[in-house]
């Protein structure tokens, strides 16, 4: 939860260092995984946004010189603090929302538009005002194109490539965003809330969640990777000996790529984890609504805003859609359609998947190889984590559902109008759940099919263990034939070797005194094996040594032990006469 009181700015232009690398450049032979979403700091309903509870006790603010307030231009620079009170340096700092901003001078941060008019027609690419290059020394010039309104417009989608500090800083301040959407996307934590509404004026609603998509990756020209750049707070990153270690120790995790062998292509094919985060300020302002979509740095090599805008304007282009927006002026029905793109790539991702895993079990019938053992588990720990992502992507959905837009209650939506527009939310709600429920069915399908080559390779070794035992005991057995063939002779060979009077005449011994001390040395001997056992049936668990050496004595005293086994052994049948009544009684006894 955020504090909205007037507080001292953070951050001021003068302080970022741009252009400066915070990691080492390597070169990565595969996608770079993604960070382990934090959930605790993912909404703004959370109480302590980005505190640690075993270490932390007050947060303190720095001061700030006052002259960022001099002029409207600069007051972005404040941003978060300036508008959220309890977003101190230090929780900046923590979050990572600086450090995950592009700060790499040949990522040059862009913002593309989409717009649609007033008549739910999307606004002709040409048409549409040509995508931002941000320039860092024309700042000024970039607040005042994001302060100017657009006009006739119903919705105005803004999506940014490589996402720059001082962007970001423009953004919040222009929209009046929380922090929470900027941390979220950059620490790829899924998340979904509403915040901001206002009846019958508007709203604001932030959707993050991750995906996964099928994509190429050249080896040969992958591009230069920062190392500890893994979009988590520097605070909680591994360090890249740790990541060796891991990555020399074959650990499986959940956040990697999952590499497509049975693809035959010039650049290989992986299973990867996507981002779509957007937040929607819902608005009855003659300007319209706006939707922001953040795109992770092109280091990570996911999906573009370019890409993203082109796929939007092709929403435009559908018929089916272009109904749905003439039908009903609410613009979520645009941020719906958004959403579709995440389920299409995990459509084109389970079927690649699911031909992988058929690839994988017609290789472990005709193979033996235990690589593929290790890329089965690998898998099916990679599905657990899926499943846990497709079932976050239904929520989103769920959420869109049940979040109606406050501007329906406005005048300018009739009661008609307001039952046809919930109506349709639902019924395409709806649609969407229902091909995300297909997805879950065909996803369990693939993991029962990743359980069953699992418990077949598994099964196949206990029949190579199984083999191997019988083998061993065949060649024991024989072992044990010749030991027995031997036995008799070796008996009667120590008997006759024996120096008693009774074999060997002149003796001084005599085969009484051989058996009492054998005797008595095979009880010392049992006596000692007993005591010196710790977890025996002849004492009590946890018994110490000297109680031990009496385990004779307090086996007797105990309730359960000799006791207790002389009065459980059947006692013999006691002969009677057939017609005395001792014998009546027991056969009465028995029927």
């Amino acid at each position: 939860m955020t504090d909205r009181r007037s507080a001292r700015p953070r951050f001021p232009l003068n302080t970022l260092h741009w252009g400066v690398g915070h990691g080492t450049t390597t070169l990565s032979s595969r996608p770079p995984k993604t960070p382990a979403p934090i959930y605790r700091h993912a909404a703004p309903s959370g109480p302590w946004p980005w505190m640690d509870l075993e270490s932390d006790t007050t947060l303190e603010t720095e001061p700030l010189s006052p002259q960022i307030h001099a002029t409207e231009h600069w007051k972005w620079r404040g941003y978060p603090q300036s508008l959220f009170g309890n977003w101190v340096a230090d929780r900046v700092a923590r979050c990572g929302m600086v450090e995950n901003c592009s700060r790499e001078p040949r990522e040059k941060c862009k913002i593309h538009y989409v717009d649609v008019l007033k008549s739910g027609i999307f606004k002709p690419a040409k048409d549409t005002d040509p995508s931002i290059d941000v320039d860092e020394s024309d700042l000024r010039h970039h607040w005042d194109q994001l302060q100017t309104k657009p006009t006739g417009l119903r919705l105005r989608v803004l999506l940014v490539d490589n996402m720059k500090h001082p962007i970001l800083q423009m953004l919040g301040t222009r929209y009046n965003i929380e922090p929470f959407f900027f941390t979220s996307s950059s620490n790829w934590i899924p998340c979904r809330y509403q915040e901001e509404v206002i009846k019958q004026q508007g709203d604001h609603i932030t959707v993050t969640l991750l995906f996964v998509r099928t994509a190429p990756w050249d080896k040969t020209a992958a591009s230069p990777q920062i190392k500890h750049i893994s979009g988590a707070p520097a605070k909680l990153l591994r360090s890249s000996q740790f990541d060796d270690f891991l990555e020399g120790e074959k650990v499986i995790d959940p956040q990697e790529s999952l590499p497509l062998r049975s693809v035959h292509s010039l650049a290989e094919k992986y299973l990867l984890q996507d981002l779509l985060a957007l937040h929607m300020i819902r608005s009855s302002d003659p300007s319209g609504s706006t939707i922001i979509s953040y795109h992770p740095g092109s280091q990570w090599k996911r999906t573009t805003a370019e890409r993203l805008k082109n796929l939007v304007h092709k929403v435009g282009e559908s018929v089916y859609w272009q109904k749905i927006f003439e039908q009903s002026k609410d613009p979520t029905f645009v941020f719906l359609a958004i959403l579709w793109y995440a389920l299409y790539a995990w459509d084109e991702s389970l079927e690649h998947l699911y031909a992988h895993m058929n690839w994988l079990e017609t290789n472990v019938l005709l193979t033996n190889d235990s690589h593929l053992t290790t890329e089965l588990h690998t898998i099916q720990a990679q599905l657990l984590h899926y499943a846990s992502l497709l079932e976050d992507f239904r929520k989103s959905v769920t959420f869109v559902r049940n979040t109606p837009s406050p501007v329906l209650e406005s005048s300018e939506f009739t009661d008609q109008a307001r039952r046809d527009t919930n109506k349709l939310m639902r019924k395409e709600c709806d649609n969407l759940l229902s091909e995300i429920e297909r997805l879950g069915f065909q996803l369990r399908n693939i993991t029962d099919l990743a359980k069953a080559t699992v418990n077949f390779v598994d099964s196949r070794r206990m029949q190579d263990l199984t083999t191997a035992a019988v083998r061993d005991s065949a060649a024991m057995k024989q072992i044990s034939y010749l030991t027995m063939i031997f036995l008799p002779a070796s008996f009667i060979a120590a008997v006759f070797g024996m120096n008693v009077r009774e074999i060997t005449d002149g003796a001084t011994e005599t085969l009484a005194h051989y058996a009492s001390v054998s005797i008595a040395f095979t009880v010392l001997t049992a006596w000692l094996v007993v005591a010196l056992q710790s977890h025996s049936p002849f004492h009590e668990p946890g018994a110490g040594f000297w109680r031990r050496l009496a385990w004779p004595i307090h086996y007797v005293r105990r309730p359960d032990g000799l006791r207790q086994s002389l009065r459980s052994q059947p006692v013999g049948l006691i002969y009677a006469d057939p017609g005395s009544p001792h014998h009546r009684s027991l056969h009465r006894t028995s029927s």
